[in-house]
């Protein structure tokens, strides 16, 4: 499978419950903290409800 790494860019806060739960999902704590995670259709789903809090590279 394909991986792409993952960068919080912007803060948590004021985000949605749900939004902050995506972070949680994906493995991202604080700004600037990078995880690399495998491409699913959950994953993608996960990273396209915050795709403006994070930074997404292949």
């Amino acid at each position: 499978m394909a991986k792409v790494k993952i960068t919080q860019i912007k803060s948590k806060i004021g985000s949605t419950e749900r939004q902050r739960k995506n972070l949680a999902a994906l493995g991202l704590r604080r700004i600037h903290h990078t995880v690399e995670v495998e491409v699913t259709p959950i994953t993608q789903g996960m990273i396209e409800k915050v795709k403006h809090l994070v930074r997404v590279e292949e």
